[in-house]
């Protein structure tokens, strides 16, 4: 680096718009359109004093990306590509598809699941097949009295749903009362590891 250029010449300069997304990068006299966009994970950034330390100095969840004139400016806020080769595309290939969930649905057997809990019943249950699986597990983990059974579709066929009916289990039969024989009231109960050997 030659010491006696003008630092005018190497200046740089990065001015946003108002609405933050884009502006101008500056190196010297050249200007580039500059866009920020986010990035599609999280990059950590690690730095080492001694070649084996790693310390860790950031999170990046975005980045400015300054293009040439003749480039047409990305159309949206979110780059679909990542850092490095391998996450080429990584919003498509590497993610999960966020589901397509109606809200109404979801509050309904929320609330439903919620009275169930609670010792009710289920209102007006027309459960599709995801969330019957789903509350057949439930059902199965905690099952508190409640019995549901799930008829299978008619074979007129005419609807694709799933009819419920709701049927109390009988509660389990209380265990008789037995007396205590007092056979052993005497002696505390002990486990078997409180019996040492004392013959070696």
């Amino acid at each position: 680096m030659d010491e006696n250029a003008s630092s005018e010449d190497k200046s740089l300069d990065l001015s946003f718009s108002e609405d933050g997304r884009s502006g101008t990068f500056a190196i010297g006299n050249d200007h580039f359109p500059a866009s920020l966009l986010d990035l599609p994970c999280i990059v950590e950034s690690y730095k080492t004093y001694d070649d084996s330390v790693l310390i860790k100095t950031a999170d990046i969840g975005q980045m400015i990306m300054v293009r040439e004139e003749s480039d047409p400016a990305p159309d949206v806020v979110e780059y679909k590509h990542g850092l490095t080769p391998p996450m080429r595309d990584a919003r498509r290939r590497r993610f999960r598809r966020e589901p397509d969930l109606n809200p109404e649905l979801v509050q309904r057997v929320e609330k439903d699941l919620l009275n169930i809990m609670a010792g009710g019943t289920a209102e007006n249950v027309d459960i599709p097949f995801g969330i019957s699986t789903l509350l057949i597990l439930l059902l199965f983990l905690d099952p508190s009295g409640l019995h549901v059974e799930v008829a299978g579709q008619e074979e007129g066929g005419e609807e694709n749903a799933r009819n419920t009916s709701k049927k109390a289990t009988p509660a389990p039969a209380a265990k008789p009362d037995v007396p205590d024989t007092g056979g052993n009231a005497a002696e505390p109960e002990g486990s078997d590891s409180d019996d040492s050997d004392d013959s070696i």
